[in-house]
């Protein structure tokens, strides 16, 4: 019975998440009012129309094709004519990532190396529905590098200049250990060549320093040497370089980066691991300086290098961070700052600003900067972090990533991935939403890349915002009112100005007095039963908050929700409410459906209904005999037990004596009895239906124990066990002896407890007495009439001899 009452419970609950789930998925589609299959498709993923041309029921607008999936099919429409278009994804170029080894792959061509998979990917977008795919990264061994070292040639960098000038070969010493294809090139920087960056006379412009120092003349940036593979060359060519000076600080670096990154034809920047190390002891200017020199120009972002020289740095203003960061990322360069502790902290704030960059302690006079470059780009290569080119305003992307050792990450953790080593593969998802359709309905491209890296992703982006049907529309259909709109998707879609289900309508004539008369039911004037509008001479019912409380009928005078109720719920939650009546399931009657017709609940244990006693309504036994009750008439309050019932019976019949000896014959004759040895023989559960175990007491006082069952036959059996269990009498000898032994312990007890108590009295006394003898004080002077009984007599003769 419990086990029924839980699956029966279980089982509405899961009808009303169900169908609230569908309700919450209902509002959105209902709520968008769609009066076309587009417009439907586009209010949410979950969202269908109904193209079947009878789907409507009288009443109900275009909009109601628009629902929940599950809801347009219990409201009838077939599967088949449901307009559900899913998104899609495809992989346009997906090249597998390469497994270089150095030494093994020497003819490969950077071009040829494939670092991240997929290459390209076209997704169908479903307005709502993301669409996900895998994106796979692996560092290729032996991967091609270009360094760019961009030197700072102020005065105060004379003695790095030095150490620089065998930085060639001993970079390319150090580099062949992480690559078989390394190329360098060399660039300097000093400042704008106008005040008050630089002292404009021609004495200082000659020799910017003092005193018998050559210098060259101040500069903003030259590019010494473009890429090469020759060591030497390029400490020739550095060799040759000489220091200059400017008056502040700051110095003009931030130009120098910006031709670095754009001119990458002139310099000879290939496609691979691109490092720029830009090495100063001082700090920089950026977007705004050059007010100083009257430059008041944004900088353009172009190249303007001419004989390698950078020419327009009197013309343009400084780029600001914003704009570096965006070339450097446009361009793949990853950016290590070499310099000295002093500036430690203004490069460390700079750093967090540009991704994918790092910054390094430069020793005094550079002598360190070998390890420095090497450290740095173990770090940068170690990280990939994912960016995306400028999104649609339609179009959102999430990243997960799934890195080394099981660590995940989302959010902005999900575009990156750490600790990563030399033939690594790590692995991100990437998850793409479109909010809604572009106004034009074109398809758009983004663009997804490592930073530092040159490849990428490319993902093509269509949008689906029509329906199949939609191609399938007749223009100008008789269907539509002699050709006033498309008829496509099971429904018009109407022209300008025209309106109603067939367009029928025009603007004009929408609230004309001649064509309410038909929107009145028969003896009535209220107009669609006051639960609509009249359109067209059409009744459009009204819609409610609930969107899944449906007005309908010719007159919008059904509704699905003024049933009666049982439980709170419309139906009992047994049927449907159809035009304000009942509409129960299988097995369920009344006018809520309250009433099930299942007898189960009214089974008891012996598989009776109601146990014989009462009948089964709506699921509840009515117990027909008022001494009766429970929910199987099992209980009675005034009935005796079956031990009681029968104790009178089993005791003529089996052990003749009882109430009942004398008419034993006739009162006793409905079960049959057999005895048995002991009570370990009588009957155990499972053996008889209904089996009770009893014990009662004779009119001797004696316990006698039976069962009563009945058999397959459905007659009652008897088993008693033959030998009553009666109470012997005492003993009495053992018990006046013990109870001698006891009066004579208790007093032998009393006496030595008195004997204690009488003893203890006498030392406490003794004691007393001894105390007060101590402490008595005797008078020792002498009776003035005592006469001592000694007489001395002294001999008067006596001479003492």
């Amino acid at each position: 019975m419990a086990q029924i009452k839980f699956l029966l419970c279980f089982g509405l609950l899961n009808c009303l998440i169900v169908y609230g789930f569908a309700q919450q998925g209902g509002n959105i589609c209902i709520a968008a009012n769609a009066k076309s299959c587009a417009d439907c498709i586009q209010a949410g993923p979950n969202c269908g129309w109904c193209k079947n041309i009878t789907f409507l029921q009288e009443g109900e607008s275009t909009s109601a094709r628009c629902d929940d999936l599950e809801v347009l099919k219990t409201k009838g429409c077939p599967p088949g004519e449901i307009e559900n278009p899913r998104g899609s994804q495809e992989m346009l170029k997906n090249k597998e990532v390469t497994n270089r080894v150095k030494g093994a792959a020497e003819s490969l061509r950077p071009e040829d190396i494939t670092q991240i998979q997929p290459q390209q990917v076209r997704l169908k977008l479903r307005i709502g529905e993301p669409q996900t795919f895998s994106l796979k990264f692996k560092r290729a061994e032996d991967y091609p590098i270009d360094l760019y070292y961009l030197m700072d040639l102020s005065y105060s960098m004379k003695d790095d200049l030095e150490n620089v000038k065998s930085l060639g070969t001993s970079l390319m010493s150090k580099m062949k250990n992480i690559t078989s294809d390394f190329r360098i090139g060399f660039g300097s920087f000093v400042e704008k060549t106008v005040m008050p960056y630089i002292s404009t006379t021609p004495a200082k412009i000659r020799n910017p320093c003092t005193g018998d120092l050559n210098c060259t003349s101040p500069f903003s940036y030259r590019n010494v040497l473009n890429f090469t593979s020759n060591g030497s060359l390029f400490n020739k060519l550095v060799g040759d370089q000489q220091i200059s000076g400017n008056l502040d600080s700051p110095e003009g670096g931030f130009d120098a980066i910006m031709q670095v990154a754009v001119c990458g034809s002139k310099i000879g920047w290939r496609n691979v691991t691109r490092l720029l190390v830009f090495s100063t002891d001082a700090g920089f200017h950026f977007a705004g300086d050059g007010k100083l020199g009257g430059i008041v120009l944004p900088n353009d972002g172009q190249c303007h290098l001419d004989d390698n020289m950078y020419t327009m740095s009197h013309y343009y203003d400084y780029p600001s961070i914003a704009h570096l960061v965006q070339k450097l990322s446009d361009n793949n360069i990853q950016i290590i700052f070499a310099v000295t502790q002093e500036f430690q902290p203004v490069y460390k704030e700079l750093k967090n600003l540009i991704p994918k960059s790092a910054v390094g302690t430069l020793s005094s006079n550079s002598s360190n900067v070998i390890q420095l470059i090497i450290d740095a780009y173990n770090s940068l290569s170690s990280e990939v972090i994912l960016e995306n080119n400028k999104l649609p305003k339609e179009v959102a992307i999430e990243y997960k990533s799934f890195c080394k050792n099981g660590v995940n990450g989302t959010g902005d953790e999900g575009r990156k991935c750490s600790n990563i080593s030399i033939g690594d593969e790590v692995r991100f998802e990437i998850k793409v939403t479109a909010s809604q359709c572009p106004e034009k309905g074109q398809s758009e491209t983004i663009k997804i890349k490592p930073l530092g890296f040159t490849e990428e992703v490319e993902i093509n982006l269509e949008f689906i915002c029509e329906c199949d049907c939609h191609n399938e529309g007749i223009a100008d259909s008789d269907l539509c009112h002699y050709g006033n709109g498309t008829f496509e998707c099971g429904a018009c879609r109407c022209k300008p100005g025209r309106i109603g289900k067939q367009c029928e309508c025009s603007i004009e004539e929408v609230n004309s007095e001649d064509m309410s008369g038909t929107c009145r039911a028969t003896n009535s004037s209220e107009i669609c039963s006051n639960n609509g509008e009249c359109i067209c001479g059409q009744c459009v019912c009204k819609k409610r908050e609930n969107t899944n409380e449906i007005y309908s009928g010719q007159y919008c005078q059904c509704d699905n929700f003024n049933c009666d109720r049982s439980d709170g719920l419309i139906c009992g939650g047994h049927g449907e409410c159809k035009c304000r009546e009942c509409d129960c399931w299988a097995n369920y009657t009344g006018s809520a459906c309250e009433c099930p017709l299942d007898t189960t609940p009214c089974e008891a244990a012996n598989g009776q209904i109601c146990n014989g006693r009462g009948i089964c309504e709506c699921g509840v036994c009515n117990c027909t005999d008022s001494k009766f009750q429970g929910p199987t008439c099992e209980l009675c309050q005034t009935c005796l037990g079956v031990c009681a019932e029968h104790k009178d019976c089993v005791q003529c019949k089996a052990f003749n004596k009882g109430e009942k000896k004398e008419r034993c014959e006739e009162e006793c004759s409905h079960f049959s009895l057999i005895l048995v040895d002991r009570r370990e023989k009588l009957p155990q559960p499972g053996q008889y239906e209904a089996l009770t175990h009893c014990k009662e007491k004779d009119i001797d006082d004696c316990w006698f124990y039976f069962t009563y069952s009945v058999d397959s036959n459905n007659k009652a059996v008897v088993h008693v066990v033959k030998t009553p269990e009666c109470p012997t009498g005492p003993d009495i000898i053992p018990i006046v002896a013990g109870v001698v032994a006891g009066i004579v312990l208790i007093g032998l007890a009393l006496l030595l407890i008195w004997k204690l108590l009488m003893i203890i009295h006498d030392r406490r006394e003794f004691a007393k007495f001894e105390k007060e003898k101590m402490n008595a004080k005797w008078d020792t002077g002498e009776n003035p009439i005592y006469k001592s009984a000694v007489t001395t007599v002294v001999n008067p003769k006596y001479e003492g001899k």
